[in-house]
């Protein structure tokens, strides 16, 4: 059986595929061309990252595919409901990213709170002319030990999020729908471990008393942040979205900050993506990375792991 994987994969992944008797094509089709490539060379699987799309039309156009696998947790670039209706595989990780995008969201909020993202775009401009009043300006940062940050979502990544705040000394919040205690165990080098339960609340409750919000959540037709929940957080507080573009309102955040209600915020994805509001991205006040929650090297190696595993499991039957 002959794999593509468009978006490009590991040595690893290829090298598991490979010893479980399947072909693995490593290459980049463009997407107007992916489904007379998938035709002409007869192609049983599909392996896709965060920019090729498999929709419903690529799918009845290519009969020959039989499994579709997503590196990554969400799926918004393809048509589940449609490939499972026919008989086709969808499957995807759900915690090989956890820790790349849990650390993606400290990078935010360190660089966040002694204004790095700022300070980066002024230092190579003006550092050697208003080196004394840039030190001024940027001097007053603050610490995210003992400060109180809100998870929304319950998934992997929200789990090593918990670890790595509970590790720096902050108090932690999760949102729940019931009763449910949520135990987080922080393993170390050493081979030491040590569990936690942290406080769970109402959505409400995380909005009045964090300082800072991350969200982790599947996609929804409805925005999870818009301006009535942003209007209920601390004044000054902060937020981080790695979790889908459709679940902050960007109108909303960008109307917050010049309103100085929300003082910190970042941005790993995007309403219009890949082609987000310049509007937006020429914010300075706000934090920007373009959609690589997920990517690192020890994250892509696990990912393609992941999905070979699954892969080999569902196509050797």
């Amino acid at each position: 059986m002959k794999i593509l994987a468009n978006d490009g994969i590991s040595i690893s992944g290829i090298a598991a595929l490979e010893k479980g008797g399947f072909e693995v094509i490593n290459t980049n089709v463009a997407q107007e061309q992916l489904e007379n490539y998938i035709n002409d060379n007869s192609i049983d699987a599909i392996l896709v990252g965060p920019t090729t799309q498999v929709r419903q039309e690529l799918i009845e156009a290519c009969p020959s595919i039989k499994l579709i696998g997503k590196a990554g947790a969400d799926l918004d670039t393809i048509d589940v409901d449609f490939a499972r209706e026919n008989g086709v595989h969808v499957i995807h990780t759900t915690e090989a990213a956890a820790n790349a995008i849990a650390e993606l969201v400290f990078a935010h909020l360190f660089g966040m709170v002694r204004f790095l993202h700022q300070s980066n775009r002024d230092m190579p401009l003006e550092g050697d002319s208003r080196f004394n009043a840039l030190k001024k300006q940027y001097a007053t940062g603050t610490e995210l030990k003992g400060k109180t940050l809100g998870i929304i979502g319950t998934d992997s990544a929200a789990n090593e999020v918990a670890k790595i705040a509970i590790g720096i000394g902050m108090n932690v919040l999760f949102v729940t729908d019931n009763a449910e205690e949520k135990n987080i165990t922080l393993n170390f080098y050493n081979g030491q471990s040590i569990s936690f339960t942290p406080e769970t609340v109402s959505l409400q409750e995380v909005l009045k008393k964090s300082d800072f919000i991350t969200l982790h959540v599947s996609n929804q037709n409805e925005y999870v942040i818009g301006t009535q929940e942003l209007s209920s957080m601390k004044d000054g507080s902060g937020i981080i979205n790695v979790s889908y573009g459709g679940a902050l309102d960007e109108i909303a955040l960008v109307n917050a900050i010049e309103d100085g209600k929300i003082k910190y915020a970042a941005l790993d994805v995007f309403e219009n993506q890949p082609t987000p509001e310049i509007q937006l991205l020429m914010n300075p006040e706000i934090s920007f990375t373009p959609h690589i929650g997920s990517s690192t090297i020890e994250a892509k190696a696990k990912i393609d792991l992941e999905l070979a595993k699954q892969l080999i499991e569902l196509l050797s039957e």
